[in-house]
C-alpha cells in the first residue's frame, strides 16, 4: 500500500490500530517535531499529522506513511 490513507484503513478495518509495531521508530516529522512511534497508527504531537504502517512491515521504516493531518 502506497498511501498513507489506504494503510491507516486497512490497520484499522483489521483491529490492529493499537498495536505497537515491532520496531519503535523516530519519526522526524515535517513540522520539525521528533517523536517515537509507539502504535502502527499515530499522529504527531505538535501538528496530528498522522503516520501509519502495517503491524507486519512495521519493522521497516520506509515502510511507515504519511496519511494526512489529524486523519486517525
Amino acid at each position: 500500500m502506497e498511501d498513507g490513507q489506504a494503510v491507516v484503513d486497512h490497520v484499522r478495518n483489521k483491529g490492529k490500530a493499537e498495536l505497537p509495531p515491532l520496531v519503535e521508530h523516530e519519526i522526524q516529522c515535517e513540522c520539525g517535531e521528533v517523536f517515537t512511534l509507539k502504535k502502527v497508527i499515530m499522529n504527531c504531537p505538535k501538528c496530528e499529522m498522522t503516520y501509519a504502517v502495517t503491524p507486519c512491515s512495521s519493522g521497516d521504516f520506509n515502510n511507515i506513511k504519511r496519511a494526512g493531518i489529524a486523519y486517525a
